[in-house]
């Protein structure tokens, strides 16, 4: 049962509301100078509690720090490389400026202006004077994590509304990307040395770098020209970590002709369970961006080729998604060889690549009218339209 009672100050009389919470524990806020005050609050205390919409002072006062080691700890449902990420973006972003802060007193004006100064690069600490505008990745993960860290908040009764939700965000602008023609796979994989093959693989099937390299000599089926892809070979925190792919989903991709003397050869010495590259123990490193094997065939490549563009490893990906659909493949097809989780998905990544679609559309629509012999249907007298108009009395009958 809810109270309010007085009690004396230097200041004069003053009001004390006692209630008890949803978990039956009985509190008071005090200070109110008019019983008018006090009974307000007490009416609002009464109606959250009808709607399960009370939110206690005392939860509020719950730092971000102390919320984020469990919010964190929750999250071991993904991928290595992603919750790397998170990791590494709460450390360097969030916790420093929001680290001791409690969860109740933040306000939405100060997120934005925290991701304001992210953004232009005035949040950094390590080169003082100097603003560094960070991209719209890096912005839209760090706000991603706080906001996530106070939606827990928000399921815990610790706050009425998260302040980190609907705020200005920057916006990721798609990047132009790169395909490469058949002749340049070639000349890329020529200038890669030993790594020829590994070249071919990433532009022919559109495999992820850890898919590739993960795989083991007996997930290909050199009869059917297939590999099993199960695992996923990523770099986190200097080290390769091996698990399931991004979608954490086995596929079945199927390589070219070329590609199964030079897998073969690899194969050759090397157990069921030994990797197809490397030294069939140790999985391969990714090249360095510097000077790494990679590099240098670009370099090589475009040395013989100036207009050779610039692709990283990845593109080589993006390369055979492009070789498949100009060659008639269908985008069901596309999206079971990337390990796209749909179609449309893989329609909205390689919208670009569609475009000579919408051009055969229309001549597709040509010749099916003339085939038609739609021409043939203006030799058809058309009736006289009459000049009559209808009596206004005979409408009015109708009705």
């Amino acid at each position: 049962m809810a109270t309010i009672e007085t009690y004396s100050t230097n200041g004069g009389k003053r009001y004390r509301v006692r209630y008890r919470g949803p978990d039956r524990k009985q509190t008071d806020k005090r200070g109110f100078t008019t019983k008018r005050e006090a009974q307000l609050f007490l009416a609002t205390i009464e109606v959250s509690l009808a709607q399960g919409q009370f939110v206690s002072a005392s939860a509020g006062r719950i730092t971000v720090e102390e919320l984020a080691s469990t919010w964190i700890s929750h999250q071991s449902q993904m991928k290595p490389s992603s919750l790397d990420a998170i990791q590494r973006s709460l450390r360097i972003y969030v916790l420093p400026s929001w680290g001791p802060r409690r969860v109740s007193e933040i306000r939405p004006s100060e997120v934005q202006s925290w991701v304001s100064q992210i953004s232009s690069g005035e949040h950094s600490k390590t080169a003082p004077g100097i603003a560094r505008p960070m991209s719209a990745t890096t912005v839209l993960r760090a706000h991603g994590v706080l906001a996530a860290i106070l939606d827990t908040a928000l399921s815990d009764r610790r706050i009425l509304a998260n302040p980190a939700r609907g705020i200005n965000l920057p916006r990721k602008t798609p990047k132009s990307r790169v395909y490469l023609t058949h002749a340049q796979v070639e000349l890329l994989a020529l200038s890669a040395d030993d790594k020829d093959s590994l070249i071919r693989l990433l532009a022919y099937t559109g495999l992820r770098w850890g898919e590739a390299i993960g795989i083991r000599v007996g997930k290909v089926d050199f009869l059917r020209r297939r590999v099993q892809i199960d695992e996923n070979a990523v770099r986190v925190g200097g080290r390769i970590v091996v698990g399931t792919p991004k979608t954490h989903e086995r596929r079945s991709v199927p390589f070219p002709i070329f590609l199964a003397e030079p897998l073969s050869a690899r194969s050759l010495g090397k157990s069921r369970d030994d990797l197809i590259f490397g030294n069939g123990a140790i999985h391969l490193q990714t090249p360095s961006s510097r000077d790494g094997w990679y590099e240098k065939a670009i370099r090589h490549a475009q040395a013989i080729d100036p207009d050779f563009p610039r692709v990283t490893i990845h593109d080589l990906r993006h390369t055979a998604a492009s070789l498949a659909i100009s060659s008639s493949a269908n985008v069901k097809a596309v999206q079971r060889m990337l390990g796209h989780k749909s179609a449309a998905m893989t329609l909205d990544t390689y919208a670009d690549l569609f475009d000579d679609d919408l051009d055969a559309v229309a001549t597709a629509l040509g010749d099916a009218r003339s085939q038609a012999n739609v021409g043939k249907m203006w030799a058809i007298p058309v009736k006289a339209k009459s000049s009559r108009q209808p009596d206004p009395r005979q409408i009015a009958d109708a009705r």
